[in-house]
């Protein structure tokens, strides 16, 4: 017996140093490869970072939205760490026998507390498989791989329960209650002898142990590499949710050799931020970003987790090949894998190193299917930022390449020139005052004359000033102001484009000449409250015009009406009898948080009644205007606006509202796609509003 423990014992020590080695090399590879990219800079704010990992990781928040399958993980994450107690008690039978951890009167408590948690991780698993294969959810992958990780697991658990009834007989123990499973298989092997429940114990303890350091080898190299990624992915995401990073233009000491070599954007892997790269490798391969992406769902080629999976796999075949450092190991096992080979042979790499990211690993198609809603991010559990990534993408493909979609681009020269996307002149932008003469909305310049100040400027945005639809939501709005004694002024036509839109799109050049420019005139005019009616300009304004040394008070126009209607300087009184549901604007909702000041409104109003959609709040689906996408025809699949509109149908309202001019407009064609326009209005909150406090002359005006 002393001669096969200590066997025992050196075989243990060889494979257990092995694997470690293994895993460590893995580990090292991936550092490496994720040391390829730019250098990210780190904002600090500790304490907000531990409270996303306390929610996200140890809260399990964001996996819990989808019920079943967040119980799931939830029963798998807290007992596989609770399990590994029991591991390290096997190890120890198999090594010493006789002995066990040294719990003292608490260790019976402690096996049965085991063979619990070892249950509930078998009933998640047969849970799981059943999800995956049986019930096959469109957004998980199938096959042998996918579900390679439940085997795993389930063999740990199986091994676990049938090695300990196996030392129960070995032993000579009696059947307790504090192993109740372990205790049936014991009664069930009863005929076996010493020797036969021994050798039976070390099998199930050999399964257990080479699986285990099996696993331990498999996880950085697979999609389970999140176990290791998404806590430190959870902690590194931006501290702004959606906010883009600049780009310095400052060209000013390249040299005249370097010039043809300047690129902006990402046209290469490792010109991705490091922070990125492990947005990669914590991909769980879940399917929930493409299963609430409005592109996807629509039939667009856009799905966020492949673009992550592709260029993950990208990632660790060049990284292979520009570090020499073999993708997989054991390399002998895996000298076929593209990354493999990558790493051994000079033809290989050069023919990694030459794929084109745009082009051979993501196409133009994929990145131009974005319409930046952030749903994908939303529900995505280790907080992974796709929308950020598709738009350095675009950046690479609209600055460097110059290449843009035929509509957007003529948008946004008509940006560039007029200040708006339709081209109008830029002289008649404050011509929408005179739709309602009775509104009194002064410029700035207009106020300096009579000598007055201002506390807000409204900012009209070029929807509200050029969009007849949408300048009626303006004219509400600002006869609400006057209603409730707010001063304010706009700039009238110095007013242009906030910028948003070049952004998103990838233009990060003419954004910045946009920004500069606005900056200046807010400058100019001591401009310290900003109030919207555009949910894109009060996020660009709020979240990322401080990068440009602009900082101001900045509110939706829903937030001040809130506060008006709270304090009572408004009154809703008249009733407005409608059945009504509320589209959230992701800029609005996903980017800023603000979903309730906007119901609260409409749930002061007597004789509203408000429905939601299923999908509404953080899983409100985009309606399909953002990332520039408003101005482009969609050719592929159905009509996102069309999608939202059936979405908003099915709760069978008579009024549809929004709180962003641009979701109004794409929820009004809908409802004409529909064919239900007559029955169904749709209008702005603010509009709403205006019917229920202002006298009925100056509301229909309005």
């Amino acid at each position: 017996m002393d001669t096969f423990l200590m066997i025992n014992w050196v075989a243990f020590l060889v494979v257990t140093f092995y694997a470690l080695f293994l895993f460590a090399k893995v580990i090292a590879t991936r550092v490496a490869y994720i040391r390829l990219g730019k250098k990210s800079e780190f904002d600090g704010e500790i304490k907000l970072r531990i409270q996303r990992i306390i929610k996200n990781v140890f809260g399990q928040s964001k996996l819990l939205k989808d019920k079943k399958s967040g119980t799931i993980h939830v029963m798998m994450f807290y007992g596989f760490i609770l399990v590994q107690f029991g591991a390290i008690d096997m190890f120890i039978k198999g090594l010493s026998p006789g002995n066990h951890l040294p719990f003292g009167m608490f260790y019976p408590g402690f096996v049965f507390f085991q063979e619990l948690v070892t249950l509930m991780i078998l009933v998640a698993v047969v849970w799981a498989f059943y999800r995956r294969y049986m019930e096959k959810l469109v957004r998980l992958k199938r096959g042998l791989k996918a579900g390679l990780v439940l085997i795993f697991i389930g063999t740990l658990m199986l091994s676990v329960l049938f090695g300990n009834g196996m030392a129960l007989v070995w032993q000579g123990h009696e059947l307790t209650w504090t192993e109740p499973v372990a205790s049936v298989l014991a009664g069930l092997f009863g005929w076996a002898s010493a020797n036969t429940a021994m050798v039976l114990f070390y099998i199930a303890w050999w399964v257990h142990t080479i699986t285990l350091l099996t696993f331990l080898v498999y996880v950085p190299q697979s999609k389970h590499a999140h176990l290791i990624a998404a806590p430190i992915n959870v902690f590194l995401t931006k501290r702004v949710p959606g906010k883009l990073e600049k780009i310095d233009f400052d060209l000013e000491d390249m040299d005249e050799e370097n010039e043809e070599e300047i690129a902006f954007g990402v046209g290469k892997v490792e010109d991705f931020k490091q922070h990125q790269m492990i947005d990669f490798y914590a991909c769980v391969e879940c399917g929930r970003c493409t299963d609430v992406c409005p592109a996807s769902g629509t039939g667009k080629m856009l799905s966020p987790m492949d673009i992550m999976i592709k260029v993950r796999d990208h990632l660790t075949e060049k990284g292979a090949s520009i570090t020499g450092k073999s993708a997989w190991v054991p390399s002998y096992a895996f000298s076929g894998t593209a990354g493999n080979q990558a790493s051994a042979s000079n033809e290989a790499a050069a023919s990694v190193q030459s794929m084109s990211l745009i082009g051979d690993v993501i196409t133009e198609e994929e990145l131009a299917g974005c319409t930046t809603c952030r749903n994908c991010e939303d529900a995505c559990p280790v907080n992974n930022e796709h929308v950020g990534t598709i738009i350095d993408m675009r950046r690479y493909l609209v600055m460097t390449e110059g290449k843009m979609d035929s509509e957007i681009q003529r948008a946004v020269m008509n940006i560039e020139r007029q200040g708006n996307p339709w081209g109008l002149s830029k002289k008649d932008r404050i011509k929408w005052r005179e739709e309602d003469e009775s509104a009194y909305i002064p410029t700035i310049k207009e106020l300096k004359k009579e000598d007055k100040d201002f506390e807000y400027l409204f900012w009209v945005s070029s929807m509200g000033s050029f969009d007849s639809r949408s300048q009626k939501i303006a004219l509400s709005f600002a006869k609400l102001m006057n209603q409730a004694g707010v001063s304010f002024a706009i700039l009238g036509n110095t007013e242009a484009n906030s910028g948003d839109i070049a952004r998103r799109i990838g233009n990060e050049f003419l954004f910045q000449e946009i920004a500069e420019k606005n900056i200046k005139q807010f400058t100019k005019n001591d401009v310290t409250k900003i109030v919207t009616i555009d949910p894109h300009a009060y996020n660009i304004f709020k979240n990322e015009y401080p990068d440009f040394g602009f900082e101001a008070e900045v509110y939706h126009h829903t937030q001040l009406l809130y506060d008006l209607v709270m304090s009572g300087k408004l009154d809703p009184q008249k009733p407005i009898n409608e059945k009504l549901t509320y589209h959230d604007s992701c800029y609005l909702g996903r980017y800023n948080g603000v979903y309730d000041p906007p119901r609260e409104i409409l749930k002061a109003i007597p004789g509203l009644e408000l429905v939601e959609m299923d999908r509404s709040r953080e899983n409100g689906m985009c309606c399909g205007a953002g990332g520039g996408l408003m101005w482009t025809e969609e050719t592929t699949g159905n009509r996102i606006n069309v999608a939202r509109t059936e979405q908003a149908l099915q709760v069978q309202p008579s009024m549809i509202s929004s709180a962003c001019p641009y979701c109004l407009t794409m929820l009004s064609d809908g409802t004409k796609a529909k064919e239900v326009e007559e029955d169904i209005g749709t209008m702005d909150v603010a509009e709403i509003l205006a019917l229920s406090v202002l006298e009925e002359n100056d509301a229909k005006t309005a």
